[in-house]
């Protein structure tokens, strides 16, 4: 009797931890970037055979990118935006947004493609999501961030609530600092009292 329970427990929990939300993603140089320079968003390729979901992504990440403290973050034009399946000139629209950008100044553009975005088939149907982010240095085309990341939510989870965890987790290991510039020490001579005649 005590083996069979001992059986059941086990197979219990291997079930439940089969059902269980999981999270994979990984990040590339954690070199502090500047969060004072220009920053802007870059067009999200989507690889996936869901309309929008790069657009979906492109919101998320812009929101995260200002909750840690790019608040002047730029948004490539709207001229640009394009979200169709097997859209043979979304490379075309990246590097047009890369144009866009040097011409605004910017230093550091986040672009990045979306790889899963949907619901699995099946009775339980649980969001999956896959998603790679790039930070590119514009003044010298060098990628100088990256991560990758998927995440498997919940039966009946909600496949945005799933993006947004996965995109704040990868977007938290991105490292920023502010560089601040040292006023210049005055040297000039404190001026004499004139004397009165």
């Amino acid at each position: 009797m005590k083996n069979l329970f001992k059986t059941l427990l086990i197979g219990g929990c291997i079930t439940l931890f089969a059902g269980c939300a999981s999270t994979v993603h990984t990040a590339v140089n954690k070199t502090a970037l500047d969060a004072g320079s220009k920053w802007a968003l870059l067009p999200i390729t989507n690889n996936t055979d869901t309309p929008q979901a790069a657009l979906a992504a492109e919101a998320i990440v812009e929101h995260q990118l200002r909750m840690r403290g790019l608040t002047a973050l730029q948004h490539y034009p709207v001229t640009l935006s394009r979200d169709s399946l097997f859209e043979p000139s979304e490379r075309k629209v990246v590097e047009d947004a890369k144009k866009w950008a040097k011409t605004q100044g910017v230093r550091f553009g986040v672009t990045g493609s979306v790889e899963e975005w949907r619901y699995k088939v099946g009775i339980d149907g649980e969001p999956a999501v896959g998603v790679s982010l790039l930070v590119v240095d514009l003044s010298n085309d060098n990628v100088v961030w990256s991560a990758s990341g998927a995440k498997t939510g919940w039966s009946r989870h909600a496949l945005s609530a799933t993006a947004q965890n996965l995109l704040a987790d990868m977007i938290g290991n991105l490292s920023l600092t502010r560089e601040t510039t040292t006023a210049p020490t005055s040297t000039t001579a404190p001026s004499s009292p004139t004397k009165s005649k």
